[in-house]
């Protein structure tokens, strides 16, 4: 990838390729309406929120997880199934910045948190983000 394509995507605010709104649950939302809201809304994760704040984040691996265990998923709630201790992103911070603290924290996703919760943005923001620019690159040479 040229230097140029990579540090002109890479530089830009989080902000300019977050998805909003954010989708997010409170942390006694049942398991079985987390996994309906995840299809019907073809998401791959809810952010748990409370009284404004980010307290865990729960994704379809979470639910089938715990389905797959045998767990009955009208007993458990989302805080039962979310991951706790949520890395996050501001809207200011670099694509390069989020990306980083994806691949040290091992997610794929990351909420973007200006006071509250505003959005997020996934390894697959990214990934369109980056063929969107290698085909801008490639254009020029037509």
């Amino acid at each position: 990838m040229p230097q140029a394509m990579q540090t002109a995507t890479t530089d830009r605010p989080v902000r300019e390729l977050m998805s909003t709104p954010l989708e997010t649950v409170d942390p006694d939302t049942p398991a079985d309406t987390v996994a309906a809201m995840l299809r019907q809304r073809e998401i791959g994760s809810l952010v748990v929120t409370e009284g404004g704040a980010v307290t865990g984040i729960v994704t379809e691996s979470d639910v089938v997880r715990s389905v797959g265990a045998g767990h009955d998923p009208t007993r458990l709630t989302a805080a039962r199934l979310m991951s706790e201790d949520v890395t996050t992103v501001a809207p200011s911070d670099t694509v390069q910045t989020a990306c980083d603290r994806m691949a040290d924290a091992g997610v794929k996703r990351l909420p973007v948190v200006d006071s509250e919760p505003v959005g997020i943005v996934t390894t697959t923001d990214v990934a369109h983000e980056l063929a969107q620019s290698l085909d801008d690159v490639l254009a020029a040479f037509d």
